[in-house]
This record gives structure tokens, C-alpha cells and sequence, in this order.
């Protein structure tokens, strides 16, 4: 029989001498190491789940990567470039590119009785990726530009509907200042809501054919190529192969191209972010510590507790190493049941949220209706494999403790 382990269990269970605090004190600590689990659980899921719904808002309005014309040109009145059907070809070849698709842009203004705002237009074609846009649709449908007559149906943002007061059916009217200014009209088929303002306030899609008959341009002609890709985390690498892929080409013009990232167009929101990572990670050190350390208290006070026992152990040869495993068993069996349960509590927890949505956020603050919830396997595997083994590699200290006890003061020890 294993002697350290017989009389971990022992004291687990508050046998072999000592004053009965056995049994709470590893409660207490036990469900500390639950509770420091499951909030760490919960901010991990808490954390990743907002930036991942906060970074498919900022690509399902810009992509992953853009191509554009390689000009000094930022606004929105683009210089076009040739769609080029073997170009594109080319791009979705590269490993990791799930789509292509054309775009142009037009800023112009909406006029209604009441109230005049300036929008940018977003022309897409046959080819564009409509899923985000159906998620966050809150009224009508989304248009459809597969007809081969240029459709007037022009997408809408509930912002924009409530300011100007419009609604699914109505007609709109849009005012472009050119070398004379021109008017369009067009009716609204769908209202979208992506808690978003920075972008519903902006952004309007229509058939792309509007922009390039205002832009007076052939039908080859686009603001630019939009690429979807499998994984966000492979951006930086499929950016390069793109780069590769674009640089080289030279329209008969002499336009050149250039390849541009979401995190290249807004800089800004992609720091912010970011700086979530960091907010995170203090997050769950602070908590591994407060967590780490009930552990050593709890330890410290079954090994002072135990000092009688000890003492009668060292007298009759048990070595301090062997002492040590004692109280090191004990705290292999309180952290593990503490993240067996942790886990079971905070990953319950997590799935309540993400599949009854319970808790909810003030989108106007938060830009989401409900707390997200984004959590795998891995990071699951990550988090209790790091636990567990800081919070043990932190009682090593304590145990050490066993080996500075003496006998002859030990046995007499009250």
C-alpha cells in the first residue's frame, strides 16, 4: 500500500490526530480553486466571444482584405480598376480564401422632406456574400442583383431609416455632386441593425451597375476586389500571398494594385482589441493568484494543524520527502476536484448564456444585444492544464514546511 497516499486519505478525512479542521479547511479551499475556475472560464468565453463578434461586424462591412487601385486616393470617390476575371482567379487559388467578390463605392447624399444625410453607397454584385447582412436584417429582405436589369432596391441601416424617417417600401431619393449634380431613385427592400454606428450610419448597398453608370464606367470597372478567408488568424500570412499575387500586375493604363487588410483600414478599432487581450490576461493572473494563494493558506494551515503527526512520523523514520508527498497528494486532490467541478459550473454557465441568451447588453454601449459567449475545446484544455499546474508548482513552497518541523517539538506541540 502507497503510505503517503493511505494517509492523505486519512486526513481527508479527518482521521490520524489533529483538531477536525481538516474536513473545511479543504472545502474552503476547494471551492476556491471551483469558483476561481469558473470566473476564469467565464472571462475567457466573456472576452473572446466579444471580440469575435465585434471583429465579424468591422469584416462583414469591409472583408478580410481589399484589393484597390494602388493610388494615394483614401476616400471613398475611388479610382477604378479592370475586373479581371483570371486576376481573380488567381486569388481564389490561394489556400485559405473562401471568396471573392467586386464592390464599389459612392458617397452621395438622401433627401427626404425633412432632412438631408450623406451616406456611402456600397455597390455589390451577383457574387457578394450576404450572410452577415441577412443575420443583422431586422425588416424586409435583402435585396437581389442577380437579374440582369439593373435592380433600384438599396439596403438600408434602421439608423439611418429612424433619422429620415423611412420605411421598407418606401422610395428614396440620393443626390450625387459631380461635374453637374445627378439624382437617383431607388426603393428600400430591407433594414439591417448591426448595433454598429460607426458603420450603419455610412453605409447603404445597392446594385454596384448604379455606381458605375454614375461613375460613367464600363461594366468591367470596380472600385476593387473584397476577400473572405477561412481563418482570421491566417490573415497576415494569406495578406502576403495576395501582395505576391497583385504586385505584379500592371492594367494596360498603367493602374497598379494593391492589397490592403481589415486591420490596415481601421487601424484604430484593431488596437482596441488588442488591448482587450491584455485587460484579459490580468484578468485571469490576478484570478490564478487569489486562487493560488487560498491553496497555500489552506495548505499551510493542514500542515500546522498535523504537526503532532508529523513528529510521530519522523520519529518513527519517515523521511521529509515522504511527508511532503502527504500534504502534496492532498492538494492534487483538492485542486482536481476543484477544476472538475469548476469546469462542470462554468462551462454549464457558458452554454445557458450562449444558447438562451439570458443576460443582455445595451447595444448602443456594447454594440451586441446579449453577452457573447466563444469558447473550444483547446482553450478549455489550456486553461486547466496551466491551473493546474501553477497552482501546484505555488504549494511546492509550503510543503516545504514539513521538513522544518522537529520531532522532539513536534510531539509536544499543542
Amino acid at each position: 500500500m502507497n503510505f503517503e497516499l493511505f494517509v492523505a486519505r486519512k486526513i481527508k478525512s479527518g482521521g490520524i490526530t489533529g483538531k477536525k479542521l481538516s474536513g473545511p479547511v479543504i472545502k474552503v479551499a476547494t471551492l476556491g480553486v471551483i469558483l476561481g475556475m469558473v470566473v476564469m472560464i467565464l472571462s475567457l468565453s466573456i472576452g473572446l466571444g466579444f471580440k469575435r463578434e465585434v471583429r465579424q461586424k468591422i469584416i462583414g462591412f469591409g472583408s478580410h482584405l481589399q484589393v484597390i487601385s494602388y493610388d494615394y486616393n483614401n476616400s471613398y470617390e475611388s479610382n477604378p480598376i479592370t475586373n479581371d476575371s483570371i486576376l481573380a482567379s488567381e486569388l481564389k487559388a490561394i489556400d485559405g480564401v473562401n471568396q471573392v467578390q467586386v464592390f464599389a463605392t459612392k458617397p452621395g447624399l438622401i433627401k427626404t422632406t425633412e432632412a438631408i444625410q450623406g451616406i456611402i453607397l456600397k455597390g455589390v454584385g451577383t457574387d457578394f456574400d450576404w450572410s452577415f447582412m441577412e443575420e443583422v436584417c431586422v425588416e424586409g429582405h435583402i435585396p437581389d442583383f442577380k437579374d440582369s436589369i439593373r435592380s433600384d432596391q438599396i439596403y438600408i441601416s434602421e439608423e439611418i431609416s429612424k433619422m429620415l424617417r423611412l420605411n421598407v417600401g418606401d422610395p428614396l431619393r440620393m443626390y450625387f455632386v459631380q461635374d453637374q449634380v445627378r439624382m437617383r431613385k431607388f426603393t428600400i427592400c430591407g433594414i439591417y441593425n448591426s448595433h454598429f454606428p460607426e458603420f450603419d450610419k455610412v453605409f447603404a448597398l445597392v446594385d454596384i451597375r448604379h455606381i458605375q453608370k454614375l461613375n460613367n464606367w464600363d461594366n468591367n470597372k470596380i472600385s476593387g476586389y473584397e476577400i473572405i478567408i477561412d481563418d482570421f488568424n491566417n490573415i497576415d500570412e494569406i495578406h502576403q500571398e495576395v501582395y505576391y499575387v497583385t504586385s505584379s500586375k500592371i492594367e494596360e493604363d498603367g493602374t497598379m494594385l494593391r492589397a490592403k487588410s481589415i486591420k490596415q483600414v481601421q487601424p484604430q478599432i484593431f488596437t482596441w482589441l488588442d488591448m482587450l487581450d491584455m485587460n484579459l490576461l490580468v484578468i485571469l493572473v490576478l484570478i490564478l493568484l487569489v486562487a493560488g494563494f487560498n491553496m497555500v493558506s489552506g495548505l499551510l494551515i493542514l500542515i500546522i494543524e498535523r504537526t503532532n503527526m508529523i513528529g510521530i512520523f519522523k520519529a518513527l523514520g519517515a523521511e521529509n520527502w515522504s511527508l511532503r508527498k502527504v500534504f502534496l497528494y492532498l492538494a492534487i486532490y483538492i485542486v482536481g476536484k476543484g477544476l472538475i467541478w469548476g469546469n462542470l459550473i462554468g462551462v454549464g454557465i457558458a452554454l445557458l448564456q450562449k444558447y438562451t441568451h439570458l443576460i443582455k447588453l445595451d447595444a448602443t454601449n456594447y454594440y451586441l444585444e446579449t453577452v457573447p459567449i466563444y469558447l473550444q475545446a483547446s482553450h478549455l484544455v489550456m486553461l486547466n492544464v496551466g491551473v493546474g499546474i501553477i497552482t501546484l508548482l505555488m504549494l511546492l513552497g509550503p510543503s516545504y514546511l514539513v521538513a522544518r518541523i522537529l520531532p522532539v517539538k513536534s510531539i509536544r506541540f499543542n
